[in-house]
């Protein structure tokens, strides 16, 4: 039983000045987390028995599904982080550090390499396969802005698991395993989620998918199609455009541009030049960008802006992107700021890459090469070439579903959950293999999945809260029942006293506001901002043999006899 006269707990009036989302700003006034550096947050009783509630919840999921727990070190050797290049790969978000005799190590932000070398070193046969171990263990990630509090920090608990089969038709029925444990997962925890598909990003492989869970202030941006149902993160939103005829397309014409800085100014003399009806949309963009060390041109819309996440992920093996600066173009002196376009691309030793919209055919406005002047009817194919296409720009609601062409919504969701079929990239590189049936060396390929543990706390409370307080499923809440005994009498506080002990007998958790000096209005504002989900009131009522019931989440209220209480929470609890 938790005891609040005893309890580690201090609620708090104010909401903390560094908290930018609800859950952040909840979760520290009501006690659960306190913040201890920028990403790095320490957790409470309450906290921490919600961390473990949640915890619970995955473990026994993975294990119903067979999968076998694990635990590894936080602290790694960078030897095997080299071997898959990730030493070097995973640039400054990599928390590095040595030893008293100079020794490379870091701290684990997930352990694909450690998984393989496990099962490197106990496996070697077909037979063992498949396979599929997890672990929940706390992740480091130097990130360049933690923020939200536990949503995005610096040290996290993460559930992550990995498959190991032979062929990529048991990868694929390792994924699906997982996939179904994790709805199952999702379920149990109370979370609304969406499945969509995602980009594997720095992890590398073929399919994954993300489990987002919708919310205002989320950090991940998706798309969803109403009719159809298609779902995807931004970063993998799929663009398409058919390739035009530009057999009609007059001959590409030079025109003076001066003082056209921007889009609207150089629609506005188009208008003005060429008799009206042009837009930003008709205009070409030429992003230039640094890709690590060699110079690219993005080419977008002119409507639109280039999303460098997106763009990121379309360019596998680039580490690093960053937008041209002075000193790049003095090493391309072709290249004329403010007036380039794609024509000269190869001459100025430029590589040119386009997003879909820019297809085959298509006729655009864009910079002549040359200063104050633009050109119009420049024809992706007969005046310029492309090197290759990429998703780059931004995606709007109201783009076309790629499905079914329906017009889609944005929203925002905090993610939860991933999964990749990671295939054979750690395997190969750290020669994972077994004897076939042939006898005959085989590379393994892998899946990777992860459950964000601590995040799924924050987003739990973000879909739940509301203008008073948190509201916690039953299934995670620190304890399921919350009475309060309000008052001086005596009586009042060995009733509450003994109806808390006979839930406990029950096996439901139970927590006892116990104290003496608090009135009951502060207990009432503390219960409801703690969040379990019954609250029970030991109060005046008790006279007449009654006590008071509420559910958090409705705000529901009722009186009951105290000798029925126990059995009626019980049934409360059930339909909750």
């Amino acid at each position: 039983m938790l005891r609040m006269s005893t309890l580690f707990l201090r609620t708090l009036r104010d909401d903390p000045a560094d908290a930018e989302v609800a859950s952040h700003r909840l979760l520290v006034r009501a006690g659960y987390i306190r913040r201890i550096a920028a990403g790095i947050y320490s957790w409470l009783p309450l906290g921490y028995i919600t961390l473990r509630n949640i915890e619970l919840v995955v473990r026994e999921e993975m294990d119903a599904a067979g999968f076998q727990e694990v635990h590894f070190p936080a602290m790694l050797p960078k030897e095997p982080y080299e071997q898959t290049n990730r030493w070097e790969e995973y640039g400054p978000d990599l928390f590095r550090l040595q030893d008293r005799k100079g020794g490379d190590y870091l701290l684990g932000p997930t352990h694909e390499e450690m998984f393989t070398l496990m099962v490197k070193g106990e496996y070697s046969s077909y037979k063992d396969l498949p396979l599929s171990l997890y672990q929940i263990q706390t992740k480091y990630r130097d990130e360049t802005r933690p923020r939200s509090g536990i949503i995005r920090g610096r040290e996290f608990v993460m559930k992550d698991s990995y498959s190991f089969d032979l062929t990529d038709e048991g990868l694929v029925e390792s994924y699906q395993k997982h996939r179904a444990a994790y709805i199952k997962t999702f379920d149990r925890l109370g979370l609304r989620y969406n499945i969509v598909s995602a980009v594997a990003g720095a992890m590398g492989g073929s399919s994954s998918e993300e489990f987002l869970a919708p919310c205002d202030t989320g950090e991940d941006t998706y798309v969803l199609c109403e009719k159809c149902g298609y779902a995807a993160n931004v970063e993998a939103m799929v663009t398409t455009v058919a390739p035009s005829d530009p057999k009609d397309v007059a001959a590409a014409e030079a025109f003076d541009s001066p003082n056209t800085p921007t889009i609207d100014s150089l629609v506005e003399l188009l208008n003005a030049k060429f008799g009206g009806g042009y837009t930003g949309a008709d205009t070409l963009k030429n992003v230039m960008l640094m890709a690590d060390d060699k110079a690219i041109s993005v080419l977008v819309p002119g409507d639109r802006e280039v999303d460098l996440k997106r763009l990121q992920a379309g360019l596998p093996g680039v580490s690093e992107i960053r937008t041209f600066e002075d000193a790049d173009f003095a090493k391309f002196k072709g290249l004329v700021k403010g007036y380039i376009g794609p024509q000269d691309a190869k001459k100025n030793g430029v590589t040119v890459y386009a997003d879909p919209r820019v297809a085959p055919g298509t006729s655009w406005v864009t910079g002549a090469n040359k200063k104050d002047t633009h050109a119009r009817n420049v024809v992706n194919g007969r005046d310029f070439t492309v090197d290759a296409y990429v998703e780059a720009a931004e995606i709007r609601a109201g783009d076309e579903c790629p499905k079914c062409q329906t017009p889609v919504v944005i929203d925002r969701a905090i993610e939860i959950g991933h999964i990749f079929q990671l295939g054979r990239k750690y395997a190969q590189a750290l020669n994972l293999t077994v004897l076939d049936q042939n006898g005959k060396s085989q590379v393994v390929t892998m899946g990777s999945y992860g459950i964000g543990v601590s995040r799924a706390v924050a987003a739990v409370a973000e879909q739940t809260h509301d203008e008073i307080g948190l509201s916690w499923p039953v299934e995670i809440a620190p304890a399921k029942v919350h009475i309060v005994a309000t008052g001086k009498d005596d009586a009042i506080f060995a009733k509450a006293e003994e109806l808390a002990l006979a839930l406990e007998a029950k096996g439901v958790s139970t927590m006892l506001d116990d104290r003496r000096d608090p009135s009951a209005g502060v207990k009432f504002k503390d219960a409801e901002l703690i969040g379990i989900p019954v609250i029970v009131v030991v109060g005046k009522a008790l006279a007449e043999g009654n006590v008071e019931l509420r559910i958090r989440k409705s705000g529901e209220k009722s009186e009951v006899a105290v000798d029925n209480a126990v059995d009626r929470i019980l049934s409360l609890l059930n339909s909750l």
